[in-house]
């Protein structure tokens, strides 16, 4: 049963902006609350990395490549966590991934292709 499910890649043009959204369906609010997300992002023929995260204690971290350019938040009310990527850069293109971390164990969304043109 879908525990994760990510919307809202695409293509885009080089400096162009998209907005992820990852929503946790099965979750309680206040399970959601508690629990760690984050995105990573796999791209072709590479690991997977992370990309940004947001702690149940509202901590933030980002990579370095994406500094500046992409931002995390979520909405606990509505079990969602979103992923703002603005300047998009074709070394963006990757599948990117819903992340949760919580008592229960960690837990995947299946992905969104994001590409990014030259």
């Amino acid at each position: 049963q879908v525990q994760l499910q990510e919307s809202g890649g695409g293509l885009v043009p080089a400096g162009g902006s998209l907005r992820l959204s990852c929503v946790a369906p099965r979750n309680s609010c206040s399970v959601f609350s508690a629990s760690d997300m984050a995105w990573y992002r796999q791209p072709p023929g590479k690991e997977r990395e992370l990309v940004a995260s947001s702690t149940s204690g509202r901590a933030v971290y980002y990579a370095d490549s994406v500094k500046g350019r992409f931002s995390i938040s979520r909405d606990n009310s509505k079990k969602k966590t979103f992923l703002q990527m603005n300047d998009l850069k074709p070394e963006d293109t990757a599948v990117y991934y819903c992340n949760q971390v919580r008592d229960s164990g960690t837990y995947w969304g299946q992905g969104t292709q994001v590409t990014v043109g030259q």
